[in-house]
């Protein structure tokens, strides 16, 4: 992800003018755009964060996060033309990396789900776009071209070119195309659904109600003579 810092700065500055139709030119994101602001100062901060200096870049990127709402750790490797639309509440874990041209919009979480000092945040190839609110926790890759749908929760792998919604995440297009909706289609994840147990109950006793009134409109009905 490393590479002449003008060129990676012109990238950064192009994303929100080619994929945001509200961009009205490059001075309008260099004044108005955030997004362009958080992962410009990252750059600054991950160089010394690489560099060993001790306390500031943990400092500048509080700062950072005040100045823009957007929080990224000094230790996240971020691609070039990343376009962090709009951009309050996304937050970007320590071991995060963050693949060329991808798109993130507010609220994303790239979490972790470990205590463990090593690699535990995600790793988004080219492309990736992850919708408003989607939350992608732990040390997984989300394959080049994939779409995370918007307030996902996805704790798995994903494949290249996928489309994943829903909590938790599971893959409903890959290359454009529905999966199958076989047993082996969802992905097999810790995280049941807490809803299920709900909708169960619901069904049930909606069933009980059914059948109480229909046996007190067979008693009440009137009889033919």
């Amino acid at each position: 992800m490393a590479g002449n810092p003008f060129e990676t700065f012109l990238a950064d500055l192009r994303a929100p003018v080619e994929n945001d139709p509200a961009a009205h030119g490059y001075l309008d994101v260099l004044l108005s755009y955030p997004g362009l602001r958080a992962v410009t100062a990252h750059r600054l901060i991950h160089a010394l964060y690489k560099a060993n200096v001790p306390l500031l870049p943990r400092f500048l990127g509080s700062l950072a996060r005040f100045w823009t709402g957007i929080e990224i750790e000094p230790g996240a490797k971020i691609g070039k033309g990343v376009f962090i639309d709009h951009g309050m509440g996304v937050v970007i874990g320590e071991t995060a990396e963050v693949g060329d041209g991808c798109t993130i919009y507010q609220g994303v979480t790239l979490g972790g789900t470990s205590l463990a000092k090593t690699k535990r945040h995600p790793t988004l190839e080219r492309n990736v776009t992850v919708g408003s609110g989607a939350a992608v926790l732990g040390a997984i890759t989300i394959g080049e071209g994939a779409k995370i749908g918007a307030n996902s929760v996805v704790v798995k792998d994903v494949p290249p070119n996928a489309t994943v919604v829903g909590i938790p995440g599971r893959v409903v297009l890959v290359d454009g195309k529905p999966i199958s909706t076989g047993t082996d289609a969802r992905p097999r994840v810790e995280m049941p659904d807490p809803n299920a147990p709900l909708i169960a109950q619901l069904s049930e006793r909606i069933a009980a109600l059914e059948a109480r009134l229909a046996e007190v409109e067979r008693k009440n009905a009137p009889s033919s003579v």
